[in-house]
């Protein structure tokens, strides 16, 4: 077996195929159905494959051998033939044996929602880490699906006796090398990771960093691109990059600003590819200040606004100082949201990562964040000691140096945990002692 057949066969037409009904979670509503179909169009759009025609069946309860009725699935089966799909894709989590039963009755591929997640995040990935990660997501959610792709094998019986087959046989060869392709891959990543944990711990001794959180296609990348001025990839499609980005928001400032574009938020994620989710993720707990990103023209903005706030709470960073900025105002055709969401949000930016004064606006108010945070220092360093000046000069924001027949006055601005490093501490003078030094008329 090669779990490579278990891959979507892109450039094809799929149609979608959902329901209603009150006891399921996201589709208990026609609003909720739709608004997660709209989604699933956007991953399949992501994922190149042509969405075709969606199918919806109103249910008072969930058949647990296929969902929907085995009736509506013949007749899905039948439009999605004469309309030139060959997929049906379902707006929802499917088991093993649902996906085995459902396929019997249409005789047509079938993949859920989890499947699309898994391949986008598969031909996105980008690092090394990002890769191993969601390989063993991927390899986990396969695991027990095997079943499925050997349920054509008949099971081979000798005179009654209770022999395994040749598919039975091969299914459990099938799950033996998936679980050790599982642990060779663990093993990898326990090794990347150790190598990121000590570049993070580096940056995080040399630089202020904000990461830009929030729902997938909120615009990120594009505030990236416009605050830092540098060009990374921005696409409108739904985990257009998966993998955090570093880039320079200042680099005038001492020490660098450093902004991160991390891997958007989605709801409803499959239960394999949390734990990766949340490692593409670990690059915001680093961050001195969080930019939560919203897409203010999507309708469905507040229940994005909840997602993230939810993922951020998993991650523990709930509390990390933040601000909202509500982003593709150029796309919003009701002012009366944005009326009601400043109200609501009174310190949140209202922007468009295409408008320069919106960003020119927003980029200032993060780099004086940052200058608020910092520590005020009044120095004086005579002249032989020259490493001192040199590290001042390379590490401080200085705001006024005054030269003196000994040495020099520096009232400079830096983070407590950078000027530590320096070692200026014999140099640091009391407030009686600065004003003598910062006015030469004095001495």
């Amino acid at each position: 077996m090669n779990h490579e057949e278990f891959k979507l066969p892109l450039g094809q037409k799929a149609s979608l195929v959902s329901l209603v009904c009150d006891k399921f979670e996201s589709h208990s509503t026609v609003l909720e159905t739709n608004n997660s179909l709209r989604e699933l169009r956007e991953l399949l759009k992501t994922l190149g494959l042509i969405d075709g025609e969606e199918y919806v069946q109103n249910r008072k309860h969930l058949d647990p051998a296929t969902m929907l009725g085995e009736g509506k699935l013949s007749e899905i089966a039948d439009a999605a033939r004469e309309e030139g799909s060959s997929v049906l894709v379902f707006d929802f989590e499917l088991t093993a044996s649902q996906v085995r039963n459902i396929k019997a009755i249409t005789k047509m591929e079938v993949v859920d929602r989890n499947t699309v997640i898994l391949e986008i995040f598969a031909h996105h990935a980008r690092t090394k880490e990002a890769k191993i990660q969601i390989e063993i997501s991927r390899l986990q959610y396969l695991l027990p699906r095997l079943t499925a792709m050997w349920g054509h094998f008949s099971k081979q019986r000798a005179s009654g006796a209770a022999i395994g087959g040749e598919g039975e046989q091969q299914l459990e060869l099938d799950r033996r090398m998936v679980r050790e392709r599982i642990e060779f891959y663990k093993k990898q990543l326990d090794e990347v990771q150790k190598s990121r944990e000590q570049q993070r711990k580096k940056r995080q001794n040399q630089a202020v960093t904000a990461a830009l959180v929030g729902y997938t296609n909120a615009g990120k990348s594009s505030l990236m691109n416009r605050l830092c001025k540098v060009n990374v990839l921005e696409e409108n499609k739904l985990f257009a990059t998966l993998d955090s980005t570093f880039r320079t928001l200042n680099p005038d400032s001492k020490p660098p600003m450093i902004m991160i574009d991390t891997v958007g938020f989605i709801s409803n994620l499959p239960n394999t590819l949390i734990q990766g989710f949340k490692t593409t993720l670990e690059s915001a707990l680093e961050a001195d200040l969080l930019v939560i990103t919203c897409d203010i023209s999507d309708p469905n903005y507040q229940k994005h606004l909840r997602v993230t706030q939810e993922v951020l709470k998993e991650l523990k960073i709930e509390e990390k100082q933040q601000i909202i900025v509500f982003n593709k105002k150029d796309l919003l055709n009701d002012p009366v949201r944005a009326r009601i969401i400043m109200r609501n949000y009174p310190n949140s930016f209202l922007v468009s990562s295409y408008d320069e004064e919106d960003m020119k606006n927003l980029r200032e108010y993060i780099i004086n964040f940052f200058l608020s945070k910092q520590d005020h220092y009044d120095l004086f360093v005579p002249y032989e000691a020259g490493e001192a000046h040199s590290r001042i000069r390379g590490n401080a924001n200085i705001i006024n140096s005054v030269s003196h027949e000994q040495g020099i006055f520096y009232r400079i601005r830096i983070p407590d945990f950078i000027f530590q490093q320096l070692g200026l501490n014999n140099f640091i003078l009391a407030p009686s002692e600065a004003k003598d030094w910062e006015n030469p008329t004095s001495i």
